[in-house]
């Protein structure tokens, strides 16, 4: 069972103070800073679709991939209520494997945090190169390992009338890694019914992703504050990055 398989029917009601529509700001934001404009885009990691429907009102072909068929099926049906058409491909990110190359890759929301073993994020890094056009770029976002680790036996509560999610943060120093068990209760007519998922993240450094972003065959690589087209500053939470294959034509 993946980490989305209950939480995928209430994942939008608990992430509802998410700002997308400012995370795809900032990626046009970095976009007319390269100088590139994408006609095609991939959104990697797509959830229940949110940055993929948005993409696809603005370039011609837009596909989401993602791990979970959970999730995937919650994008399909928010796609048809809102009349774009993305198209969407269960894959994991290091088997990313595309019909068509692409102008745009992105990753929002800390994706490649969810890929445990490094070596299977290089190659993940490795078939994002490859699914891109010459001149095409890689935008995605990260958690920081300060907030990572700043997440060890940390309690929240996430709530609305119909679900009701307690999460415990613990971060294992040895493996590098921050697991958080999430105590989901979901409404379901007069009845609440519990469940439990284990989400977990590796806290990748700047000079891991670099590096992999390097030797994949990426250049141009940026690291930014979040939301910010400026270096991160000390303790950020969340750091974007952006690297580009090849020269731009």
């Amino acid at each position: 069972m993946n980490a989305y398989h209950n939480l995928a029917a209430s994942y939008d009601r608990l992430t509802n103070d998410v700002d997308y529509s400012a995370i795809v700001a900032f990626y046009d934001a970095i976009l007319e800073k390269e100088g590139i404009k994408p006609r095609t885009a991939i959104d990697l990691a797509c959830g229940t679709g949110s940055v993929a429907l948005l993409l696809a009102e603005k370039y011609q072909q837009v596909l989401g991939v993602d791990m979970s068929e959970e999730m995937l099926t919650v994008a399909q049906q928010r796609a048809v209520e809102a009349g774009v058409y993305p198209m969407f491909i269960c894959q994991k990110l290091q088997d990313l494997r595309l019909p068509k190359a692409v102008d745009l890759a992105v990753c929002a929301l800390d994706g490649l945090d969810y890929i445990l073993d490094p070596k299977d994020c290089e190659n993940a890094i490795c078939r994002v190169y490859k699914a891109l056009n010459p001149g095409g770029i890689f935008i995605f976002d990260v958690n920081t390992p300060e907030k990572l680790r700043a997440m060890d036996g940390q309690v929240f509560l996430d709530e609305d009338e119909d679900v009701y999610c307690v999460w415990r943060g613990e971060f294992d120093e040895q493996t590098n890694i921050c697991s958080y068990g999430m105590d989901l209760f979901q409404r379901h007519g007069d009845v609440w019914r519990r469940s439990f998922e284990e989400h977990q993240e590796y806290a990748y450094t700047v000079e891991q992703l670099t590096e992999f972003l390097r030797s994949a065959g990426f250049t141009h690589i940026w690291v930014y504050a979040d939301g910010k087209l400026e270096s991160p500053a000390a303790g950020e939470h969340r750091i974007y990055f952006s690297a580009r294959k090849g020269k731009i034509k």
